[in-house]
């Protein structure tokens, strides 16, 4: 059974913000009255299936795009700068090949296995 797309987008802001409404009362403080009536407003018109949700979801969805296109890059280039790299050049500096690039003047770059394999005609 699929769930209307607008239906998602509005009980997933109704929790949203009554998560923010709720909030304070972890520290015992009041209540934020605006998230809440907010909240309600989203559970209502995501019930009644009222169709100026459809706008905000696709004004949502567009910004989630966006959003993707300038955060996933940034964090690829940070993961590969500060994680890779460093491994990178650690291993060169200790002398490993772990994928065996080095350069070999012998006839076949083939790897001869120590160990029997067997049949292979039932793989799975």
């Amino acid at each position: 059974m699929s769930v209307n797309p607008e239906k998602k987008f509005g009980l997933l802001f109704f929790l949203v913000f009554l998560i923010i409404g709720l909030w304070p009362l972890l520290k015992n403080n009041d209540i934020r009255i605006w998230a809440i009536i907010i909240s309600l407003f989203f559970l209502i018109s995501s019930i009644l299936s009222l169709k100026f949700l459809v706008p905000m979801n696709k004004l949502w969805i567009k910004l989630g795009e966006q959003l993707g296109k300038y955060v996933a890059p940034i964090v690829l280039s940070l993961i590969y700068f500060l994680i890779l790299t460093p491994i990178g050049l650690f291993m060169r500096l200790i002398g490993k090949d772990l994928l065996n690039l080095k350069f070999s003047k012998k006839n076949s770059y083939w790897i001869n296995r120590q160990k029997d394999l067997g049949k292979i005609d039932k793989q799975f």
